[in-house]
């Protein structure tokens, strides 16, 4: 097949283009080598990719990047939760006009086939269980609720903290940052899109990707990003909050592989896909693996928070298991250990 690959010089695009060119696929990168993500640094593809160097918002390098294509799978986007209201014009501008550019162009080349990189964060905090009123959106957290350290999101009828659920692919969408608005507002162009020209769409909503190559030192680094980058200077990482924090940490080896498989095998309609490992860890665990693995000092609680984090986003990823026949596999301890090897 021959693809397009937006973003393919970033963390998870280079990986995503390794899986590609493993699997026989012809491959061009579009990407703009940003200031912000790359530093600067000059990127060169692997021998046989074709590169174009340019901006996803620039018609005239879509349609060239265009050119030849079966398929589309877009990751080029700024990353990052977006915490001032300063951010929102470059979240809006990259990610929503970009996708949408580049929509205009698959409609003019007649490519229509997409496979789109979305996030968990789409669903907010996601699904909780109240102990009275069952499965519920969990309420915002309140400043002050957060500073008294009350960090479970409350029941929205009763108040109770709440335990937690996985979240499914039907749970309703609930952006709370810059970068979750345009992610969700990426999915909606996707799907008028395919509905206008008769394409399809998976949205991949990607669940805390890791593994080599993250970025580091960066305000859009992962929190694993940022642990390592402490260890490595011989202090412990911070970790926000009482490290409770649920999520669902999955390499980033078996998220290109489930892009990938989406790119060969989804060919109907439009369905977003969760991507997780399946296995819940809370934010504190992973700081304790990586203080370990790197042998460096103890995490440190810090009880700060951001009012624009969610406290828990765990995924029920069975869809894309039984339609795409797609199964993690790298283990949580070994990936922690690579991890470490290359921080």
């Amino acid at each position: 097949m021959r693809t397009l690959l937006t973003g393919g010089a970033g963390f998870i695009g280079q990986h995503v283009l390794r899986e590609l060119v493993a699997r026989g696929h012809q491959v061009c990168v579009l990407d703009s080598l940003r200031e912000d993500v790359h530093g600067g640094r000059p990127w060169t593809p692997p021998g046989g990719v074709a590169f174009v160097h340019g901006d996803v918002r620039d018609a005239a390098m879509v349609d060239r990047a265009l050119q030849g294509v079966d398929a589309v799978l877009h990751l080029a986007a700024k990353v990052g939760l977006g915490v001032d209201v300063g951010d929102l014009p470059d979240y809006a501008s990259s990610n929503d006009v970009g996708t949408a550019v580049l929509l205009a162009g698959m409609a003019r080349a007649k490519v229509a086939r997409l496979t789109l990189a979305s996030s968990m964060v789409v669903y907010g905090e996601g699904v909780g269980v109240c102990a009275e009123h069952g499965a519920v959106a969990p309420a915002p957290r309140r400043a002050e609720a957060l500073a008294a350290g009350q960090f479970e999101p409350p029941c929205p009828m009763c108040g109770t903290p709440l335990a937690t659920g996985l979240v499914s692919e039907s749970a309703a969408l609930d952006p709370r940052n810059a970068y979750a608005s345009s992610k969700v507002a990426q999915e909606f162009y996707a799907a008028n899109w395919a509905r206008t020209t008769g394409g399809t769409v998976a949205a991949m909503r990607y669940h805390n990707v890791y593994g080599p190559g993250m970025p580091r030192n960066t305000p859009y680094a992962g929190v694993a990003a940022i642990f390592t980058s402490a260890l490595r200077q011989g202090k412990p990482p911070q970790v926000f909050e009482d490290g409770g924090q649920r999520r669902d940490f999955v390499h980033v080896r078996d998220v290109a592989a489930a892009t990938v498989a989406a790119c060969e095998k989804h060919d109907t309609g439009v369905r977003a896909f969760n991507v997780g490992s399946g296995t819940p860890r809370t934010v504190g665990e992973m700081a304790a693996a990586l203080a370990t693995a790197m042998k460096g000092p103890a995490p440190q609680l810090t009880g700060h928070f951001r009012l624009g984090d969610v406290r828990h986003i765990t995924a029920d990823s069975s869809r894309l298991r039984a339609e795409l026949d797609w199964h993690p596999r790298v283990e949580f301890a070994a990936g922690m250990q690579e991890l470490a090897a290359n921080a």
